[in-house]
């Protein structure tokens, strides 16, 4: 089963759930069905560092800096 990150569109809460495609998720606070799925985050271990590092200089351009560490990030705004 894969796992998908959601946002209740009516309570407001995040969350990740396992899913099977037969499946409706819904939300464990409020149990809403009303849920919007979201981009998955990077995984913090990644097999092949070139392609976290093709994923960083893209959201680099984006202005996303989310998938940066804190040095990192302060690294990015000295140059």
């Amino acid at each position: 089963m894969p796992l998908y990150a959601y946002h209740c569109n009516d309570c407001g809460s995040e969350f990740e759930l396992l899913v099977r495609s037969s499946d409706v998720p819904a939300c464990p606070q409020c149990q809403s069905a009303n849920l919007q799925q979201l981009v998955s985050k990077i995984c913090v271990e990644i097999k092949y560092p070139a392609i976290a590092q093709s994923w960083r200089r893209q959201a680099q351009k984006e202005g996303d800096l989310s998938n940066f560490s804190g040095t990192e990030i302060n690294a990015k705004k000295k140059s």
